[in-house]
């Protein structure tokens, strides 16, 4: 499990190197810049985020986003909601969280590597953000309190994590009652099994990790959500997709 975390970090420390204003190479794990785990830009990254959306964050968030989807037309968010953005990388999706829900709400990312945690802070203040905060930790053991956020969104890291019960759980936790998942990520077809996963990708390049639709519908019930939804949006390999993940935290009675 740790081995599979540090491949991860050190894959996304480089990331991040590479978005930097400096840099040339393509940037990224999910959609470059990853040797034969490679895919076309039209299955992940920046390509993803319509026109409005890139023109409005610096270039360096922008050159950043490894994701598979749009998290935030996902989840929905509205004005005065408190976000939090699960491996938060170069910032993109808390920028854009944080224009949605205006100067009354407020966004936060959780990212494991600093690299990415400085490249998202350098993002924040040239984008003038002063609702956002980045805080460094694990998306298994959130450095958030209980019930602190109205909606949780991701993209393209849960299939990432060694521990993906542990992820539900935690995002649960912070979740205040009647608060939502909203998240794209890599799902499998339910006939692929673990194998036939790895065959297709490795774990860093977002493919070797992915749950199955059928496994991400039990793990979010198991952490306790209620009204989930895995939803296939368009293929990144044979037999995977990136999908629409959204689920729902009850009420308290």
């Amino acid at each position: 499990m740790q081995d599979i975390r540090e491949q991860v970090r050190a894959r996304y420390a480089q990331a991040a190197v590479q978005s930097a204003p400096s840099a040339t190479a393509d940037a990224g794990c999910c959609g470059g810049g990853c040797g034969t785990d490679a895919l076309v830009d039209e299955r992940f990254g920046a390509g993803l985020y319509g026109a409005d959306d890139a023109a409005s964050i610096p270039a360096e968030a922008l050159a950043a986003s490894l994701g598979c989807g749009n998290p935030l037309l996902v989840a929905e968010l509205r004005e005065g909601e408190r976000v939090l953005d699960l491996g938060s990388g170069g910032g993109i999706d808390v920028l854009l969280s944080a224009r949605r829900v205006g100067p009354t709400g407020f966004a936060y990312g959780v990212d494991m590597t600093d690299e990415m945690l400085d490249l998202a802070r350098a993002n924040a203040a040239k984008a003038g953000a002063t609702n956002v905060e980045f805080r460094k930790g694990v998306i298994e053991d959130l450095p958030l309190d209980d019930a602190s956020v109205d909606v949780v969104i991701s993209n393209c890291v849960v299939n990432l994590s060694p521990d993906k019960p542990a992820v539900l759980a935690e995002a649960f936790r912070v979740l205040a009652p009647g608060g939502r998942l909203g998240i794209s990520d890599v799902v499998a077809e339910d006939h692929l099994s673990p194998d036939d996963r790895a065959e297709r990708g490795s774990y860093v390049g977002c493919i070797a990790g992915a749950l199955s639709r059928a496994e991400y519908l039990e793990g979010l019930a198991a952490a306790g959500f209620h009204d989930a939804e895995v939803r296939f949006t368009h293929a990144v390999a044979d037999g995977m997709h990136s999908a629409v993940v959204r689920a729902t935290k009850p009420h308290a009675r």
